[in-house]
């Protein structure tokens, strides 16, 4: 062995020769039918996303309208409120003029009544003085004769 040297060279040029690997083939194209497969599933994805989405859209439109619906109500429930409030106010006030009017009549109705009793009292009083006179010009009448 007098060349150690060219030998080990020679050995590690063989070792470095067989650890090499070769390069792995070009991944293939995928096929028509792998490829219709991952369209579909994006579609199917899109499709999970648009009908998501809408359904989020429909949910948002459906609480504004419930929204709208329930300070619509409110709003006419306090209209309704203040319309009952107006009728009763004036409907306190109708009673109130009601009572004043049945007062009025009554004071006059007593007034009338006071004034009848008067008067009546007045006639009794003339006729009881005509019948006392009458009486009286019968009994003289009747003297004389």
């Amino acid at each position: 062995m007098k060349h150690p040297l060219l030998v080990a060279a020679l050995v590690a040029i063989a070792v470095s020769a067989c650890s090499k690997q070769e390069e792995a083939a070009a991944p293939q194209a995928p096929s028509a039918q792998e490829q219709a497969k991952e369209s579909a599933a994006q579609a199917v994805e899109s499709a999970k996303d648009a009908a998501a989405a809408g359904t989020q859209a429909v949910k948002e439109e459906a609480a504004a309208a419930a929204d709208a619906t329930s300070q619509a109500a409110d709003e006419a429930a306090a209209k309704a409120s203040a319309a009952v409030d107006s009728a009763k106010e004036n409907a306190a006030a109708a009673v109130e003029a009601v009572k004043e009017e049945s007062a009025a009549a009554v004071e006059s109705v007593k007034e009338g009544a006071a004034a009848l009793e008067q008067e009546a009292s007045e006639a009794a009083d003339a006729a009881k003085a005509a019948a006392e006179a009458a009486v009286s010009a019968a009994k003289d009448s009747a003297a004389k004769e």
